[in-house]
């Protein structure tokens, strides 16, 4: 009446099969971790543009070449609306020389880019220009986009 025979299919028969018989499967199944890091993969690829400059500006064109740089520089931004940013910080004109010299690592040959809209008047970026000039940085350079061809 018990489940005590050879065949009988109960505790002790399930244990001595595992015993004797194929092994635990002890290995990664490594899908998910690829298919988590391909849609991670993506993500970053169409992300990574987007957080390239946080001033939206419509910059002017040109067909100047880019400039070759060992590290990044300070970047001086100036909207369609007037307002002078300091790298992603609006930040007052009157404000924008004492704090660039005091965070300028290389002082008056700190390599600073000056992106202004191409809207923006030409005054506001030349008053800006002025006061990096008068303040004696010598790197000062304006940024433009690429010229596209017609």
């Amino acid at each position: 009446m018990g489940m005590s025979g050879a065949g009988g299919g109960g505790w002790q028969s399930r244990r001595s099969r595992r015993r004797g018989g194929a092994a635990v499967m002890s290995e990664i199944n490594v899908t998910p971790m690829v298919d988590v890091m391909l849609v991670l993969l993506i993500i970053f690829m169409v992300a990574a543009p987007l957080l390239t400059v946080g001033v939206p500006l419509d910059l002017p064109q040109t067909d100047a070449k880019a400039v070759e740089q060992d590290r990044e520089p300070l970047v001086i931004s100036i909207n369609n609306k007037g307002q002078v940013y300091l790298q992603d910080a609006e930040i007052p004109v009157e404000e924008l020389v004492p704090k660039l010299q005091a965070i300028a690592k290389a002082g008056y040959e700190e390599r600073i880019f000056v992106r202004g809209d191409r809207t923006v008047d030409y005054g506001t970026v030349m008053k800006v220009m002025g006061r990096l000039s008068g303040a004696g940085f010598k790197r000062v350079a304006l940024v433009s986009e690429v010229e596209q061809g017609s």
